[in-house]
Parts: structure tokens; sequence; C-alpha cells
């Protein structure tokens, strides 16, 4: 009996992740949005776009319930959260690609721990800069087949 499962595809992510959340990928308008913090209706977007729950998210980008609570008030994140919430969409368009855009695959994937990352989940290592990175060059060795 194998542990390994067959690959059925999910349902099929139509356009880039960006475009679907109404963000820009690069450039200076991203820029200028992250410097300014991003509105708060964008966790429930990327909730809804990365099929994930709105506590899993800002557990990923170490946000606090008490500083949601704030930001919810405010109606935007601060800098930090906002690059993280970039950082969490470009591995997730990156997971994606390597999932062939099915976005159940991805998400499964986002939450489950790898090898490749010290057996931790891809979605608690974007609290920094070298975790993201890490996470990133994964998915490329993934994708080039090299396990090592």
């Amino acid at each position: 009996m194998s542990s390994i499962k067959e690959y059925q595809p999910g349902p099929q992510m139509p356009k880039s992740v960006w475009m679907t959340l109404g963000l820009p990928s690069r450039g200076t308008r991203l820029h200028d949005l992250v410097r300014e913090g991003l509105p708060f209706e964008f966790l429930d977007r990327i909730a809804n776009v990365l099929q994930m729950q709105r506590e899993d998210i800002t557990k990923a980008i170490c946000v606090p319930h008490t500083t949601l609570v704030r930001r919810a008030k405010a109606g935007r994140f601060n800098p930090v959260e906002s690059d993280r919430f970039v950082a969490l969409v470009t591995v997730f368009e990156e997971a994606l690609s390597l999932f062939e855009n099915d976005v159940a695959t991805a998400t499964e994937w986002m939450n489950s721990p790898d090898r490749g990352l010290g057996s931790r989940r891809p979605m608690d290592m974007l609290g920094t800069r070298v975790e993201t990175k890490a996470v990133l060059d994964l998915i490329g060795r993934l994708e080039r087949g090299v396990l090592d």
C-alpha cells in the first residue's frame, strides 16, 4: 500500500493572484500602497482568494488579535504588515505556479510541514525576509526537481 496520493487537479485560478486581489504586482504603485499601508479590507480579499481563514493569515503575517482590532478601527495595516501581505501573495503565486494554478493544492502545500523547510509550514515562514526567501528557494528547487 503506497502513501503517495494520485494528483487530482482542483479549481484553477483564472488570472493572476495580483489581478484577482486588485493589486499591482510590482512598481511604484505597489510601493506606495505598502508604504501607506494596505486597506484593512485586503485581509478578507486575500483570505477568500487563498481559501484560508483570516486567523491563519494574520498569524502568518505576525499580527496578534489585539493589533488586528486596532487595524480594523484605523482601516489599514502598517507598512511592515503590508510588506508581509505582499510576501504572502508572492509565495502563494509561486506555489500556484508550482501546482499548475490549482488553488486547493497550493493552499494545502502552504499549510503543510515540509522537510525542505525543517518540517515547518510555508505559512509559518513569512515573518521575515530570510524565511520568505527560503520558501521561494524551496519552490524553485521543487520546480526544477532539485531536492537537496
